[in-house]
């Protein structure tokens, strides 16, 4: 069997490979987001100003504050990957980040700091900052529900505990979007990181089979039970009937196809969009896809979803070469969460589903997302990490041996030298010496690990008895 490819540093290639393709999509992905919330954002600014206060409008505010919270996400990222091991969040710490989440997610409820837009109240207002909770709850999810499928699997939960820990500590918070933060996107996210979750955990077919259903049923009865919903879905059937004319809740999406559709093969040029001159609304945020597909055209769009795909291969190979079953589900579960917001807000924009007002991960301005989605890349690259300390482990055993010299027994005085031999070969196994100790030199080697200095005695009886069977056969 051929030796893995390793780099500088002993890393596999099999791990090495899948990281280096994350990193570089994720970071292709941010730049393409700087370049194109520049290209929407500048022209919302000036578009917004009054005639005298255009020459003070500063075009690149919402690229720089977007730059800002990309370099935050990164530094917390970095810290998560190479100071916090995966394998913590299998302790009690995992609790705190849930307690953490759900404690925001109330706030948002109740505290009356939460900002109604577009039908759903997400925000949450400190002073001068606001933060989307449920971005940062989708993390602790993932977390928690990784932590009880394994301790399930090990036996840790009898099968009762392990439903109502799984009802109060996932499903609640899933409701508490879904219900009085009305955040239908959201919340189908979590649901799909937590069945990606126990698809890794190998979880039975049936099983699975079962709550997809229930998934599914609880859907339809979020969107049909609530009346603005219900008219997203008829305006996604055909958005030039919405009752006016296409000027209704049919507006956006209409002009998200128009964008689509006149960007062509090569698009328009960057920074060419007529759309974005305040017909498409939040065309830096849920729609920046079209956009895109507007400005880079057909094949600026493939490249998009090509490095959506280069990150959910890299995510899933990261979980493949996973240490532990935990490791897997985590991994996945970040990467299976993230790509499918991506390809939800494609479908969105594209018109293959209702609007339900999702950012793309890394491009769509948003601080909260953004931050969040750094974290998810940092617990998948820390998911490698682990698999790198697993595969160098053997190695830094063996390099952690140190040589001990073994002297030779001198030989008695008078004695024959046949007859030397062999007295000298049984005290050598008296004293601890090989039987097949040093040819003519008298120089015997043994490596012995410095992590385990148990081999004076039990070398001492193992030879000793050695010396015995030798005596026994001259007998």
């Amino acid at each position: 069997m051929a030796a893995a490819r390793v780099d500088k540093q002993g890393i596999p290639a099999y791990i090495m490979g899948p990281r280096l393709v994350l990193m570089l999509s994720v970071l292709a992905l941010t730049l393409l987001g700087f370049v194109m919330i520049y290209s929407t954002s500048s022209v919302i600014a000036l578009a917004s100003a009054s005639a005298d206060a255009v020459a003070t409008v500063d075009p690149m505010a919402d690229t720089l504050s977007q730059i800002k919270f990309a370099v935050a996400g990164i530094v917390i990222a970095l810290v998560v990957w190479k100071f916090v091991p995966y394998s913590i969040w299998r302790g009690n710490l995992v609790w705190a980040v849930w307690l953490l989440a759900f404690v925001l997610l109330v706030a948002t409820m109740f505290s009356g700091a939460g900002e109604d837009e577009w039908g759903a109240q997400r925000w949450l207002v400190l002073g001068p900052a606001s933060l989307q909770p449920s971005e940062f709850a989708k993390i602790a999810l993932v977390l928690v529900a990784a932590r009880l499928f394994d301790d399930f699997r090990e036996g840790a939960l009898s099968v009762p505990q392990f439903f109502v820990m799984v009802f109060l500590l996932v499903l609640a918070p899933v409701l508490v979007i879904l219900g009085p933060q009305s955040d239908l996107g959201t919340a189908m996210i979590c649901v799909v990181g937590i069945l990606a979750v126990m698809w890794l955990g190998e979880v039975p077919a049936r099983t699975m089979l079962i709550v997809v259903g229930v998934v599914v049923a609880l859907g339809l009865v979020g969107i049909l039970g609530t009346e603005y919903r219900r008219e997203r879905l008829m305006v996604f059937l055909n958005p030039w009937n919405d009752g006016e004319g296409g000027y209704g809740n049919g507006y956006q999406l209409i002009h998200s196809l128009y964008a689509l559709a006149g960007g062509g093969l090569f698009g328009v040029g960057l920074g060419n969009s007529h759309e974005k001159y305040l017909y498409l609304t939040q065309s830096d945020t849920d729609f920046i896809f079209a956009i895109i597909g507007e400005e880079l055209g057909l094949v600026g769009a493939l490249a998009v979803i090509a490095l959506f795909l280069l990150v959910l291969w890299a995510g899933m190979r990261i979980a493949r070469t996973a240490p532990d079953n935990f490791g897997t589900m985590v991994a996945g579960g970040c990467t299976i969460m993230i790509v499918f917001q991506a390809f939800l807000n494609i479908a969105m924009v594209m018109g293959w589903f209702p609007v339900v007002g999702k950012p793309l991960p890394f491009i769509s301005s948003g601080g909260s997302s953004l931050i969040a989605t750094f974290i998810m890349v940092a617990l998948i690259l820390s998911v490698s990490q682990g698999a790198v300390d697993d595969s160098l482990a053997p190695a830094r055993r063996r390099a952690d041996l140190r040589v001990v010299r073994a002297e030779p027994d001198e030989p008695r005085s008078g004695g024959s030298r046949g007859g030397a031999g062999t007295g000298g070969s049984g005290r050598a196994g008296r004293r601890g010496g090989s039987a097949s100790s040093a040819p003519s030199g008298g120089i015997g080697w043994d490596a012995v690990s410095s992590r385990s200095r148990r081999g004076d005695n039990a070398d001492a009886g193992r030879s000793g008895s050695s010396g015995s069977s030798a005596r026994r056969g001259r007998r």
